[in-house]
């Protein structure tokens, strides 16, 4: 999930400049995180992998936001851009695994749908890490393992192939970039923000020196006017119309530019009463009477490689949350505190040589659970996001109680695995 920093009362240059973008690619992506069980539960001495996941993992609230998030954005979303497609629409997606696992289990036939959707001719099916976990920090070459992993099941699921990929979080840092080049990706997305960019802009195809792997900038800005921005009464832009989108889109310098969203942006991000599903329907035409040709990211690879630019991935590790570094997952004492035992429990398990016991370590390595507390000790608009995407099932407990029993899940799953260590 993306969430960001509000950039209010932006002007938009009405006179062009040369060499405007005449070539947009879109970029979704898919998840719903395994959300833990709070209060911790103790696991029981003796238990079995399989038996430890009940403790852990709350079925009960991960099936409730699944179904909810479908009937808000998952079945009418995919309606809309299946019949967008139907009409020349281009558009690429990722889908996390645990996203699909649930899918399977509490919700068939929205997934059919999706499937469906995913066959379309006009979706590139881009792979992203299988728990939208952050297991690159933990054991690079696991992630690589993992990354291929994904791109075998996703390819069997789906039946197509898989060019281009996201991480997590749309991450990207020095040893990544070259992880998913030695696995042979043609292509990986990046949020393009200004302080990495520097005097560079995000409208054109960057690779590394003297490698080979490209990278695709996601337009933070002009995405989060509609990832973000789109229901702000309080935004100078509201209300945004689609004509008014059109002409941002071609009055932008460049090659191409990459607009990048949560596909919960359609629905449940910002409801339907909010015009989202309107001024969706009415964009295409209003890109075709501009000029504004769509095309998938791995076209815009084969369109542009022989002009891309260089751009060295940097080694402090940058994604598309917050003001775009990690700060967002790892800012305050309650994250890191997390994100301690995270390795841990990961470390634990590779000790037991059990692939299920580290299957778990890493479904708990996910980001999400340090999204979820990224509101503790803060203030403002990116604390508000945290908290409302912290199940309200939770509060119950209260902050200071809900940050200890979250810790606690990860203590419970380390200490139950003593009996496993040879």
């Amino acid at each position: 999930m993306k969430y960001a920093l509000p950039v209010l009362n932006r002007e938009r240059k009405e006179k062009r400049v040369n060499k405007m973008a005449e070539n947009l690619t879109v970029y979704t992506v898919i998840h719903q995180p395994q959300r833990v069980k709070l209060p911790a539960r103790p696991i029981p001495a003796g238990s079995t992998p399989a038996k430890m996941k009940d403790y852990l993992f709350d079925e009960e609230i991960n099936k409730y936001y699944l179904n909810k998030v479908d009937s808000e954005c998952y079945t009418p979303a995919i309606k809309m851009f299946t019949e967008l497609m139907e009409q020349g629409w281009k558009m690429s997606l990722g889908i996390s695994m645990s996203f699909i696992e649930q899918a399977k289990k509490w919700n068939p036939r929205m997934l059919k749908q999706l499937k469906k959707m995913v066959a379309h001719p006009n979706l590139e099916l881009i792979g992203v890490e299988p728990y939208h976990s952050f297991v690159f920090y933990l054991d690079i070459e696991l992630f690589m393992t993992r990354m291929k992993e994904m791109k075998a099941e996703l390819e069997e699921f789906f039946g197509k192939t898989i060019n281009v990929t996201d991480t997590t979080e749309m991450f990207m840092s020095n040893d990544v970039y070259f992880a998913l080049q030695k696995l042979g990706f043609k292509g990986a997305v990046m949020d393009g923000r200004p302080w990495l960019l520097e005097w560079r802009e995000p409208t054109y195809l960057y690779t590394h020196t003297g490698q080979n792997m490209k990278i695709l900038m996601r337009h933070w800005g002009l995405s989060d006017d509609v990832g973000y921005r789109f229901s702000n009464r309080n935004w100078a832009g509201w209300p945004l119309q689609s004509p008014a989108y059109a002409d941002w889109l071609r009055d932008t310098a460049g090659d191409f530019v990459m607009l990048g969203w949560d596909f919960e942006t359609f629905g449940e991000h910002h409801k339907w009463d909010t015009g989202i599903f309107e001024f969706m329907k009415s964009l295409p035409g209003e890109l075709e009477k501009r000029g504004i040709k769509m095309a998938n990211p791995s076209e815009i690879i084969d369109k542009f490689s022989n002009s891309s630019h260089t751009l060295d991935a940097k080694e402090f590790g940058c994604t598309w949350a917050g003001a775009g570094g990690m700060e967002f997952f790892l800012g305050n004492s309650a994250q890191q505190a997390v994100f301690r035992l995270m390795h841990h429990a990961f470390s634990k398990a590779k000790l037991t040589g059990s692939k299920k016991l580290l299957d778990i370590a890493l479904r708990l390595a996910q980001s999400d659970n340090l999204h979820l507390i990224q509101w503790a000790g803060r203030q403002g608009q990116e604390a508000e996001v945290s908290a409302y995407f912290t199940p309200r099932e939770w509060w119950s407990l209260g902050p200071d109680r809900l940050l200890i029993e979250q810790q606690r899940v990860y203590i419970n799953f380390i200490r139950a695995m003593d009996s496993f260590v040879k």
